[in-house]
């Protein structure tokens, strides 16, 4: 089941902070549908929000879909604890699809497990929003954080 974050501890980035990340600087996020739901200290929640063009045959929502709304859920869930450091990217993902998701909106819950000085190692679980009890997809993935001298977009 999913756990609402609601910790005490307040996020380094703020949800509107993130949604402005996305919509400014990973356009392909709103190409995905991809949504914040809630950001906390303790992690984040992403939605994907269905269309019909996310199926791929067999009418299940496509792998790539799944592996991007679990990706940007970790980025918020980094960016929540070490503040705006946008060049924090992937350096692994590994997913396990687990059963079929339902054709509809799909929900991304990321938590860190191990927050280090330069890496950071996180889980994702997807489900379907019809039904949250049961996951159709698991995600463990780790998030290289840039050194101070270069965690600036400016950089690029």
């Amino acid at each position: 089941m999913i756990t609402l974050y609601t910790g005490s501890k307040k996020p380094l980035v703020s949800a509107k902070e993130f949604r402005c990340i996305i919509r400014q600087r990973l356009p392909m996020a709103a190409l995905m549908g991809i949504e914040l739901e809630s950001i906390a200290w303790e992690g984040a929640r992403l939605r994907a929000v269905y269309k019909k063009e996310f199926l791929r045959p067999g009418g299940t929502v496509s792998g790539p879909l799944m592996m991007g709304l679990a990706d940007a859920a970790m980025f918020a869930a980094v960016l929540a604890q070490i503040g705006p450091v946008e060049l924090a990217v992937t350096t692994q993902l590994s997913i396990n699809f687990l059963r079929k998701p339902a054709a509809e909106d799909l929900i991304a819950d990321a938590r860190l497990l191990k927050l280090g000085k330069r890496l950071a190692v996180g889980e994702v679980t997807l489900y379907s929003v019809g039904e949250l009890e049961d996951a159709v997809a698991h995600v463990t993935t780790t998030y290289s954080i840039p050194p101070p001298d270069q965690r600036s977009a400016a950089n690029e």
